[in-house]
């Protein structure tokens, strides 16, 4: 037996947003005829059986996604949000955002969505949820999809963080260095322990020995370390081994790397001619510093997370399904790749 039509496959078969479909499908005055027709033809065609969810749209009970984030104000983090904000507003829901700096305020912000009627769905970005939280959610029947993290138990949008550290780390090689230093981030965000894995794997497959020396992680903690003063202070520590500094860097953020080369800028240092980096995210301001970075598709991320959890609203007992985008290398200056091939 096929998957039940929902309301989804109507709204993308007749090319209109949602909030046209409900309109249609509850007699709204509000359509124009041409939609209207539209509409009504595909449902038809489809055989599409109102439901749940078109019945939850019609009496308007909650109207709003909950978004549980580590931090408002990183890079990463506000084009993710973009994109959540964009594809929330498409699809006639509100969005409520929960800033988390510890557990206690997570396991807090979890028990507040599952107030019945509350919100009808929830995101769940970056972090590890606490154990205890995953049966009440699966309980709950609350429709939850995990965003840059992932468990077996909901729907999840990741990036393949330790592929995209080898990747990088593997360019590093490639353009000849083999002395390769890492900045990286706190080991309670699960990016920074993939970043990490990734580094070491690259470095392993190229015969060489993984040396905790040449891992460092700022003292400010702020964001979990991915923020440019973290990536100053870690680079500080890296100049002051002298002569057995590396001269080539994966750095775990690319925020994180403009701190780092600022601390070589300020010490003597220039990029690429001495140090070679490699970042990670490809943020706005990453073309403007000429780095080298891991592309991850930011914006598509936090649209593609609000589809899915609509299409769990409208459909609880499908399959949980789990997609992972790979980053992919963005090369500029930063690496010194270009400047060999203008030689």
């Amino acid at each position: 037996m096929g998957s039940r039509v929902t309301i989804l496959d109507v709204m993308r078969e007749a090319g209109v947003g949602i909030g046209t479909v409900s309109r249609v499908l509850n007699n709204s005055p509000h359509v124009s005829q041409e939609k209207r027709k539209r509409v009504m033809e595909v449902a038809k065609r489809l055989n599409y059986q109102p439901h749940t969810y078109a019945q939850r749209l019609a009496r308007r009970q909650a109207e709003t996604i909950s978004a549980i984030i580590p931090f408002f104000s990183t890079y990463f983090f506000a084009t993710v949000l973009h994109g959540v904000q964009d594809r929330s507003s498409e699809f006639g829901y509100d969005l409520v955002l929960y800033g988390v700096n510890h557990v206690d305020q997570m396991e807090s912000h979890i028990s507040s969505a599952l107030q019945r009627g509350k919100v009808d769905g929830l995101l769940f970005f970056s972090m590890k949820l606490p154990p205890k939280t995953v049966p009440r959610l699966k309980e709950s029947k609350l429709p939850v999809v995990l965003v840059d993290t992932s468990l077996p138990e909901f729907d999840s949008i990741s990036v393949a963080n330790a592929e995209g550290a080898y990747t990088a780390v593997r360019h590093l090689i490639q353009l000849g260095h083999r002395s390769i230093g890492m900045i990286g981030a706190r080991s309670v965000s699960t990016p920074a322990t993939e970043r990490l894995d990734g580094y070491k794997r690259a470095l392993n497959e190229q015969g060489l020995v993984f040396c905790e020396d040449l891992v460092k992680v700022g003292n400010t903690i702020k964001f979990d370390g991915f923020n440019r003063e973290a990536g100053y202070e870690a680079m500080v520590e890296f100049i002051k081994m002298g002569s057995d500094m590396p001269r080539a860097f994966f750095i775990s953020s690319d925020i994180q790397a403009m701190g780092a080369i600022a601390a070589l800028t300020e010490n003597g240092f220039s990029v690429p001619e001495d140090v070679a980096i490699v970042g990670f995210d490809d943020i706005e301001l990453a073309e403007y510093f000429k780095l080298t970075t891991m592309r991850q598709p930011m914006y598509q991320m936090g649209a593609l997370a609000v589809e899915r959890l609509v299409k769990r609203m409208s459909s609880p007992d499908m399959e949980i399904l789990h997609t992972t985008f790979s980053p992919t290398l963005v090369v500029r200056d930063s690496c010194g790749a270009l400047n060999r091939s203008r030689d």
